[in-house]
Formats: structure tokens, C-alpha cells, sequence
């Protein structure tokens, strides 16, 4: 069951705290020196990701050990109760490793199955944005909306890496969205759909997700008055992939998707 006000305002505080504390350690790697690894899928990892989830799912565990937690480095704990923490502590991670700000700290929280809060803090950035149900979004404590853009004529698009769309099967629609917009940027990972959250950019295209990509990410783009769904226009943090753009342009995003052909 959904908390109520009270307590789901404790429970994001509580992970406000957890991001903040999260990113305290990054940050001091990322100003230092480190060395990077390959894990099997060929993705990075460095020791800044494994020390900053020991320090988030032992502060989890310590405050609420009946409650689940899921996290990219050390995978599923199993819970007592419908309650589960989803965390990723470095997304963005080549971004890291090569010395560029744009990386940020996951936290969710998920509740019968649904993400109910989401925390995203960027350290070198100086920037936490953070949301739950009926509570709206923050960004560094101000009241976040996503833009009012109206037009794909008129829109910011962004993706991690517009090659990667069609490496996974959504080149036509991708291209069909860079011909329409105005402008398009790589302003990737996390830090694109937050960039859709707080009104910087309007569309944000990430076609290979996972469930700790986006359990943050959908509470924060929707309480900012944005839509975040898979490919499909499903609402999910479990499709594989991701979209976030703000309410108006959801809808040509989709047709334009739709028309390619790719959903």
C-alpha cells in the first residue's frame, strides 16, 4: 500500500540524505584518481560505484531491514514487506572515468511494484533533483517543471549516443525525430531526462535501459509534469528502454516513432 503523505515525505528525505551521502563518495574519486574495470557485459565499474552502494544498502538495511533493495553492483536483496530500494550509485559511468561531470547517483523507491519516489544526485554538478507521488519535483530545493515546447520544430532533442538508437533497432525513428527539431545534443544518460524534468531540454531517447536506469527517473519526470515511458509509450520502468519528454510533445513524439515503424 502507497504511504500517505507524512510518511512518503519521510521516506524522500530519508533518501535525499542516502544520494547526498552517496555522492559525497563519488565525488572525492572523481576528483582523485582510479582505475577502471570491464564486468561481463563490458560495462565499466570502478571503485567509487562499489563503495557508494555498500554505503547505501548498509544505511537501508541499518533504518528498514524488512525492506528489499536492488542495486546494479551487488544485485537483489529479497525483502519482507512490498517495499524495495532500487539503486544505481554511478550512472553515467564512462562519463566518470573520463573526467566529465555528468553523472549521477539513483535512488528509488518502489512500493507493490510501482516507483513512488526517485532521487538523482549530480555532485559535480552541484545539482539534486529529487520527487515522490503528489509531492512534486525538486530541483536543488525549487519547485522543477518540464518545458513548454509545443512544437518538435521548437524542441531540444537529446540521447546518450543517436548511433546506439540504431544499434538497438530504433535508427529510423530517431533520425525522423533529428530531421523534425530544432536542435539536437548528447547530453546523455540520467543527466538528459533530467535536463527534460527541469525544462532545459524537451525530449530525451534511450533505447537500452534498465530497471535501475529508470526506477529514479519516473516519478521525478512525472511529477515534474513530463511523460517517461519505454519505446511502446508504456508507462514502465521495466522496458528495456526509455523516453522522457514533457506533456505536450509526447504525443508527435510517439506517431513519429509509430510511423518509423519501431514500436
Amino acid at each position: 500500500m502507497i504511504p500517505d503523505i507524512a510518511e512518503l515525505n519521510g521516506l524522500l528525505d530519508f533518501a535525499v540524505g542516502l544520494a547526498r551521502g552517496a555522492g559525497d563518495i563519488t565525488n572525492y574519486y572523481f576528483k582523485g584518481s582510479f582505475a577502471a574495470e570491464r564486468k561481463a557485459d563490458n560495462s565499466l565499474v570502478t571503485v567509487a560505484d562499489r563503495e557508494a552502494e555498500k554505503f547505501l544498502r548498509a544505511t537501508i538495511e541499518k533504518a528498514f531491514p524488512d525492506d528489499a533493495i536492488l542495486g546494479e553492483e551487488e544485485g537483489e536483496k529479497p525483502g519482507r514487506l512490498n517495499r524495495r530500494w532500487i539503486l544505481d550509485p554511478i550512472d553515467g559511468t564512462y562519463s566518470f572515468v573520463r573526467g566529465v561531470p555528468l553523472y549521477g547517483v539513483l535512488i528509488a523507491l518502489e512500493i507493490d511494484g510501482e516507483a513512488v519516489l526517485g532521487v538523482v544526485n549530480l555532485p559535480a554538478l552541484d545539482e539534486l533533483i529529487y520527487a515522490a507521488r503528489d509531492l512534486g519535483c525538486f530541483w536543488n530545493d525549487v519547485p522543477a517543471r518540464v518545458s513548454s515546447t509545443e512544437s518538435l520544430g521548437d524542441a531540444l532533442l537529446l540521447a546518450t549516443d543517436f548511433g546506439t538508437c540504431e544499434r538497438y533497432g530504433f535508427g529510423r525513428a530517431a533520425d525522423s525525430l533529428q530531421r523534425q527539431v530544432s536542435e539536437r545534443r548528447t547530453w546523455g544518460d540520467a543527466y538528459g531526462h533530467i535536463l527534460v524534468a527541469t525544462g532545459r531540454a524537451d525530449i530525451m531517447l534511450d533505447p537500452i535501459m534498465n530497471v535501475w536506469d529508470c526506477a529514479a527517473l519516473l516519478p521525478i519526470v512525472e511529477e515534474a509534469g513530463g511523460r517517461f515511458t519505454d519505446w511502446q509509450g508504456k508507462r514502465t520502468i521495466h522496458g528495456g528502454n526509455a523516453i522522457s519528454t514533457n506533456a505536450v510533445l509526447f504525443a508527435p513524439v510517439m506517431n513519429t516513432i509509430r510511423a518509423a515503424g519501431q514500436t
